[in-house]
């Protein structure tokens, strides 16, 4: 978040003149990304992720279960698809759940809006330094998993599904980026914004999706839980059929299931972003510093 400490190097790069946009972005994203790197949750973050990344090769070593460690598919399919994307939210909540409702509640905005910088700018700014500081994490997750690869698979390890897959979680971590810079303009308080963030994306996305394909068997498109499914479903070979009736276990009852087409989900993903991060900067440039 921006300090009264951050605004003085700010103000001097800005000069007596009031720069491009692109400008103010830049200069912006440079000190939101040291602040973050001097931060206590930037070492927090990181540390809960090696964490992870420690526990699964220590039980992946003790175990070494034969569907995780004998392919490619199942070992990335499972503990990537399945990880990476609460390393995503946890990263956004970390450096996204306070980046504008810190402003008005710690009242650093007063010293930061003094300044002749454009709330578009500000905005953009954060986003991208929270953006690259929750990508490093991911970056870190994935490193840590191609070390484990490169151990049980050889030169099996890196399969063109894992780029792929990389590239979706960058599309998604987009999405949750933008949905938490939302809730942060909307709140005054920082707390809000992260709970709601955790709450929606930990638990509620994902009872929504279960509620409306039980209830109704209509595809829950509009649930980005329903899309982030494309992250992991890449692995499998072939790819899940798109709409299936069956039973959900040997006897049971009928039920309907619903995949996302990896396109599908790559639209619902971006338009998530797209329509959070714009009506999260709105709310922004209404807010007033009072």
């Amino acid at each position: 978040m921006a300090t009264p400490t951050a605004s003085a190097p700010i103000a001097k790069s800005v000069g007596s003149r009031t720069p491009m946009t692109v400008d103010q972005v830049f200069i912006l994203t440079r000190y939101q990304l040291r602040d973050y790197l001097r931060s206590r949750r930037f070492v927090i973050l990181y540390g809960i992720v090696v964490a992870i990344g420690v526990i699964f090769t220590a039980l992946l070593a003790h175990y070494r279960p034969h569907g995780l460690v004998g392919s490619a598919a199942g070992l990335y399919g499972s503990i990537w698809g399945g990880g990476v994307t609460f390393v995503i939210v946890l990263a956004a909540i970390f450096f996204g759940g306070d980046a504008i409702a810190g402003e008005f509640q710690n009242k650093t905005g007063y010293f930061l809006m003094g300044l002749p910088i454009r709330r578009a700018a500000v905005y953009a700014g954060k986003f991208i330094a929270a953006f690259v500081a929750s990508l490093g994490a991911v970056v870190v997750f994935l490193l840590i998993l191609l070390a484990n690869g490169a151990f049980y698979l050889g030169g099996n390890a890196f399969p063109w599904q894992l780029g792929a897959s990389f590239l979706l979680s960058v599309v998604y971590l987009l999405a949750v980026m933008g949905a938490t810079f939302l809730f942060s303009s909307l709140f005054k308080t920082s707390a809000y914004g992260i709970i709601l963030t955790a709450l929606l994306f930990l638990f509620g996305f994902s009872i929504l999706q279960t509620v409306v394909t039980d209830l109704t068997t209509l595809e829950p498109w509009f649930v980005i839980s329903y899309a982030d499914a494309v992250i992991g479903d890449i692995f499998v070979n072939p790819y899940p059929m798109h709409y299936a009736v069956g039973p959900a276990f040997p006897g049971g009852p009928i039920v309907a299931s619903w995949t996302p087409t990896v396109i599908e989900g790559v639209a619902i993903m971006l338009g998530y972003f797209l329509v959070t991060s714009i009506a999260g900067l709105l709310l922004f440039e209404r807010e007033e510093f009072t």
